[in-house]
């Protein structure tokens, strides 16, 4: 019966229910011309979108990927993107420098390393990492050309000045520093005549002036170096093994080779060259220290030096126009191509300097080392793109073939999952070509998850087109099709549209790539199985009707193509009833091929069999989703004595017939629902108790594979020495001058934050400014009270008085700049520590240019730079005698270090305790703001868990919109989005328990996880939503043809995803593969278990309603036929569903004709759709008690007389079951067929209970 009818005869459905009915009768009606269309032009649009999608492919050649972390984790559009913009669009991309890290530790836990012997391992180690050469664009590189060197002096002399740029040592941090071996570590030197070369290890500076006095005025160096506290520099320090025949003279411990104590050195730290600007603070040096009550170290469990050096702009603008470099096209790609290459180095040699056997571990890290990581994290990994995908067109191949030619699909398999594959390309091509950066989600994870989720709707639409309703005509396969199934790919795919664009509102940049992309992909696929891949399954239909090999449909098949005539035995007269009724008549023949290659045919009896018409409900017929990934194997049908050649039992089970027979029976009695509903609601209960054991955080640990050098340097980084170098930011629009005690107390309260390890005294660039300054006006009072300076000279004075005479004298105004009334009213520096208004700038560029030292420790990187201005005492001209002042300040920082930052709590709390302060500061004018990695990366836990719920509230809210306008019954959208909600909060409470920490990644999956669940309820939504009868049958009727579907779903998506378990980083498999294996289950449980029982128990009432309000139609009792005598036949007899007539005929048209009549039975090429043809009736016979007599026309079609009367007439319907049968397939068996036994029409006994009968 057609939809039509149906609405337009009686019993109408409820008034409710017509709109959805007709509304639903109207998209399929769409969906079946498209489909219809697509079998006319399949070829064309084949080749059409092949190209299509090949040419979006090829956008995967410009596919850029990103690997920088600021890029990909800072939030978008959050203050602190805007603060890092206003970074860098004062200070430029790139920090100051990079750092390159050696840590040391004992082989055995708690062992203390401070002893001479673990102190010699770490020279041994790190002196191999500084003496490290690469030689690259014809030019040998070293630790001293490429290290950070912070505040060379500017000397007159040249000569002077390449000597102490050559000698001026590097920055490095390490607890060698407090011995003569830290010199060591410096490989500059340089050149006198008549001495041998000089080095940090042999080099007293003190000394090193006197030498030079006479050649040079290096006063001012002298002095710079005595405010530097530099002393001796290394040659005054204790020697590590005084027994060192270089360990200097000047050493304390060289006379009485007396080894230091470790211990004693280490605490408090180190200085580098100079005490009082280069001081190492003991938390970079040691880790895990041990102290005495008294306060006195006693152990430490770890070591750490770190390199710093230049960035690749420092390392270009140093070598830019210099000699070193004018014979090569320098750039700063090549800086940084010099600056990867030694880093790379670095951590090679390092990692070998120690023998393996030694009672030592070193871990050696560089920037490089991350970038690489990060890189080979983002690469595709081609073996497992490849395995995943053969591994999936091994499962569509296997799972579609059949023995049986005209129904195996093994080819279609084939070509719906590189289909798939190719539409997964495009996707990333289009978006490629849409600008959109990859990532390591991008390259990892998506491929194959796109490839689950796309491949399941290829498995719905395939087998859906193998169990077309009997009599589909063949030009409308495809059509019916779609029109069956069309419903359910566009439910999922526009569910998981939505989910992925809600996923889009993580503002991570690097999840919202990842969602964004995935979106694309899933509409290629989406665009791929619904326009594309129809067209492929025309084409197999094709070759199946010209009997070819799967696969191999070059080659025919061994099927029948004889014309067959059967004529049946006499109907007899048996009372006809007046309603509708369904009379079958079946003919069965079953042939196979012997050793000549003939076709041997055994002619079997009609039976016919009075029975109602079938009860599967229309609304299911026509759109509910009937696909299935397995052929339900049919039994035998036949009489005879002799063998009956039947399949092992092995071989008739199938998940559609466990689903309808054991499953569904079982599922839904009163007892299971129960059970069911309390199991679920414990489930429920236990992972809303995980959840409070769900931690945030993220940690770079988990992104590196273990076992690694780089996880085990990570891993012993953050327990032994986790700190961070942050800065506390001031920006411009408001006055530095005006404003210093204002920052000083924003320095004071941010130093007294429980995570920030302040030293004492404070070392900001304020205070250094400010005791700078105090220092110069000291000199002046002194040459003032000496009568050295007077107030029209100072040339008699020394430099720090006569810089002070300089600034003192200064009014900033332009017209009148020197006055020199002022030197004895005032002083630079008031008593409360506060630099004079009017004299900051002007100071500032005084400060900058004379302590280089200075301004380099305090970190300031002042922006705009203050201009350079040399001093000359003895310059006494008005021009010299101006300062120019420096700009108003628009960037400014505090250096601070956050230590004991492990958890993300930690982290969470560090950075509220900043911002609280920020806050506080800009009530009193200031503009200030936190800058370092804590704040760029753990910054989003502040409001993660309310993004989260967010997204997951409007993505819930969406897809019920999505499946009312879809399934036209909100409360079948109700519960679907009941259960999807239950599945989220399961999935996040199961996190809980397996230890995986909430991050921005598991809440992109959880978001996508609704879009998923979509996949697994929605089918069994929609068959219970169409069909009709009593909750449970219209739940068992969802269960019988929804369960296999389902479990393909999840088996192709479980396929998927298996590859994700062979990564190398531990992450995806935790993160990804772990997480969406258990969405998975989850999704099957929830589907296939929880919504059939909530849909028996509170589903909405059915769209369509049989007659009398009964589940099924009334069946009659069954009237047999005489039979002849029964005959043998010898095969395999997987019964075809019925006659799928190629000619035309629509369903149920054939009239059986009275007795005697012949059939002619043409085995068409393709045995699938046999033509049934009516050739001769008996002439003679009256018509049965209650029939009109039957006449014949032209052809093959018989029609009831004009002369019947229109009261007695009766509706018959007739179906002709033809079974014709390859030869004998291996492991099948015969089995005995009793003279008495009779066959049964499938549908001539009344079903039992409330599932489907088996």
């Amino acid at each position: 019966m057609a939809l039509g009818e149906l609405l337009t005869s009686g019993p109408a459905p409820p008034a409710q229910g017509r709109a959805p009915l007709w509304l639903r009768a109207h998209v399929g009606g769409l969906l079946f011309s498209l489909g219809c269309a697509i079998q006319r032009h399949c070829g064309k649009v084949l080749f059409v979108g092949l190209l299509a999608f090949g040419a979006l492919a090829l956008g995967l050649r410009g596919a850029a990927v990103e690997t920088d972390l600021e890029r990909l984790w800072v939030e978008v559009g959050s203050r602190v993107s805007q603060e890092l913009r206003y970074t860098k669009e004062k200070l430029g991309e790139e920090a100051v420098y990079t750092s390159q890290t050696l840590i040391q530790t004992a082989q055995q836990a708690s062992e203390s390393i401070l002893t001479p012997e673990a102190l010699g391992l770490h020279l041994q180690a790190a002196l191999a990492a500084s003496k490290v050469q690469v030689s690259l664009y014809g030019k040998s590189w070293d630790l001293n050309k490429i290290c950070y060197k912070a505040g060379v002096p500017v000397i007159e002399n040249g000569m002077i000045e390449r000597m102490i740029e050559k000698l001026f040592p590097c920055v490095i941090l390490t607890p060698l520093d407090c011995f003569w071996e830290g010199a060591k570590l410096q490989g500059g030197s340089a050149y006198l005549p008549g001495r041998p070369d000089i080095q940090w290890t042999n080099l007293d500076p003190k000394q090193l002036l006197e030498e030079l006095g006479p050649f040079a005025s290096l006063e001012g160096f002298r002095e710079l170096l005595d405010k530097a506290q530099v002393g001796q520099a290394y040659v005054g320090r204790p020697c590590l093994h005084p027994d060192d025949p270089h360990c200097p003279a000047s050493a304390p411990n060289r006379q009485s080779r007396q080894v230091p104590d470790i211990a004693q050195e280490l605490s408090g730290g180190c200085h580098g060259f100079s005490r009082k600007f280069m001081h190492w603070q003991e938390e970079l040096l040691l880790g895990s220290p041990v102290r005495s009550p008294q306060g006195r170290l006693l152990s430490a469990e770890a070591l750490q030096s770190t390199f710093l050096l230049m960035s690749p702009r420092q390392l270009y603008d140093h070598y830019r126009g210099d000699y070193e470099t004018h014979d090569i096209s320098w750039s700063e790609a090549q800086a940084g191509a010099v600056l990867q290459a030694w880093q790379r180095r670095f951590v090679e040699l390092a990692q070998q300097s120690v023998p393996q056997n030694a009672s030592q571990q070193i871990h050696a890290f560089s920037a490089t080392t991350l970038d690489d990581l990060l890189r080979s994290f983002s690469d595709i990994s081609a073996v497992r793109v490849a395995g995943g995908y053969l591994l999936m067109l091994a499962y569509a191949c296997v799972t579609m073939l059949r023995w049986d030619c005209s129904k195996s699909q093994g080819a279609v398999g084939l070509a719906g999952v590189l289909l798939v594959a190719l539409s997964v390309a495009s996707g990333l091509g289009l978006c490629s070509l849409l600008g959109m950066t990859f990532n390591a989600a991008t390259t990892q994870v998506l491929p194959f998850l796109a490839l689950g989720i796309g491949v399941d709707d290829m498995f719905l639409l395939a087998h859906a087109f193998t169990e077309a309703p009997s009599g589909t005509p063949l030009q409308e396969r495809t059509g019916e099709c779609l029109q069956r199934m069309g419903t359910s790919v566009v439910l999922t795919s526009v569910n998981n549209l939505v989910a992925f664009f809600m996923a889009a509102l993580v503002p991570i940049p690097a999840l919202r790539a990842f969602s964004l992309q995935a979106a694309v992909v899933v509409s290629c696929n989406f665009t791929a199985v619904l326009l594309i891949f129809p067209a492929i399954l025309s084409l197999d239909l094709h070759r199946r009707h010209r009997q070819r090999l799967d696969v191999l449909c070059c080659f025919s098949s061994p099927c029948s193509s004889r014309v067959i005539q059967l004529q049946p035995q006499e109907l007899g007269e048996v009372q006809m009833p007046r309603s509708g009724a369904h009379l079958t008549a079946t003919v069965q023949a079953f042939a196979r091929c012997d050793t000549a290659g003939q076709h041997v045919v055994t002619i079997l009896p009609p039976t016919t069999h009075l029975a109602p018409l079938p009860t599967e409900p229309l609304g299911s017929q026509l759109f509910g989703p009937m696909g299935s990934t397995r052929d339900l194997l049919g039994q035998v049908a036949g009489t005879g004595r002799g063998q009956v050649c039947r399949p092992l039992p092995c071989a008739r089970w199938n998940l559609s017939r466990f689903a309808r027979c054991q499953y569904a029976p079982l599922l839904l009695q009163p007892r299971a629902k129960g059970l069911v509903l309390v199991l679920f609601g414990a489930l429920l209960g236990l992972s809303l108790y995980g959840a409070t054991w769900v931690q945030d955080g993220l940690t770079l640990t988990d992104m590196v594979p273990r076992g690694t050098k780089e996880y085990d340097f990570l891993t012993a980084q953050i327990k032994y020495f986790s700190l961070y170098e942050v800065a506390l930011v001031t920006q411009g629009g408001f006055d530095y001058a005006r404003s210093q005690r204002a920052l000083l107390d924003l320095h004071s309260r941010f130093s007294g934050l429980k995570s920030v390890l302040a030293p004492q005294p404070p070392r900001s660039w304020l205070h250094r400014y400010s005791a700078w300054l105090q220092g110069i006006q000291a000199a002046f009072d002194q040459d003032w009270a000496a009568g050295r300076i007077t107030r029209h000279s100072c040339r008699n004075g020394s430099e720090d008085g006569a810089l002070a005479y300089r600034l003192l004298i200064q009014t900033g105004d332009t017209k009148e700049p020197l006055d020199y009334s002022q030197l004895d009213k005032r002083k630079l520096v008031d008593a409360d520590g506060l630099i004079l208004p009017e004299l900051f700038y002007a100071g500032l560029t005084v400060w900058v240019s004379r302590d280089p030292l200075g301004l380099a420790a305090s970190q300031a990187n002042f922006y705009p730079p203050p201009p350079e201005w040399l001093h000359d005492k003895y310059d006494s001209t008005g021009e010299s005698l101006h300062i120019p002042a420096a700009q108003p300040l628009e960037f400014a920082q505090f250096p601070f270090l956050l230590s004991g930052l492990r958890q993300t709590e930690d982290f969470v709390e560090a950075i509220e305790g900043a911002r609280a302060v920020c806050a506080e500061a800009a009530r009193a004018g200031i503009r200030a703001y936190p800058s370092g990695s804590p704040f760029l990366f753990w910054e989003q836990y502040l409001g993660l868990r309310r993004c989260f719920l967010l997204a997951v509230c409007v993505l819930l809210a969406c897809t019920f919109v999505v499946c009312t306008l879809l399934l036209l019954s909100p409360w079948t959208a109700g519960l679907i989005v009941l259960v999807l909600a239950m599945m989220t909060v399961e999935l996040f409470g199961i996190m809980g328990f397996l230890g995986i920490k909430l991050s921005a990644i598991p809440v992109v999956i959880l978001v996508a996880s609704v879009g998923i669940g979509v996949e697994f309820t929605a089918h069994v939504a929609l068959g219970f939503l169409t069909a009709s009868g009593s909750r449970d049958v219209r739940s068992a009727q969802a269960l019988e043809h929804m369960f296999a579907p389902v479990m393909d779903g999840a088996v192709s998506t479980l396929l998927g995803l298996l590859m994700l378990a062979g990564s190398d980083f531990d992450f995806i498999v935790r993160y990804f593969f772990v997480v969406l294996t258990v969405l998975t289950g989850l999704g099957l449980l929830h589907g296939l278990v929880l919504l059939p029982v909530l849909l028996s128990i509170l589903g909405p009432p059915p769209q369509v309603s049989l007659p009398d309000g009964s589940n099924h139609l009334t069946r009659p009792d069954p009237v047999s036929l005489p039979l002849s005598p029964p005959h043998f036949f010898l095969g395999p007899s997987p019964a075809f569903r019925g006659p799928e007539t190629g000619a035309g005929d629509a369903p149920s048209t054939f009239i059986l004709p009275p007795a005697h009549s012949h059939i002619l039975v043409e085995a068409s090429k393709d045995p699938n759709f046999p033509t049934i043809t009516v050739v001769q009736t008996y002439k003679d016979s009256p018509p049965g008690p209650g029939l009109p007599s039957l006449t014949t026309t032209a052809g093959s079609e018989a029609r009831w007389g004009p002369h019947a009367s229109p009261s007695a007439f009766t509706t018959l319907t007739a179906s002709v079951t033809v079974a014709l049968h390859p030869p004998p397939l291996p492991g099948s068996y015969a089995q005995e067929v009793s003279e008495d036994w009779t066959p049964q029409h499938p549908l001539a006994t009344e079903p039992k209970g409330p599932g489907p009968h088996c």
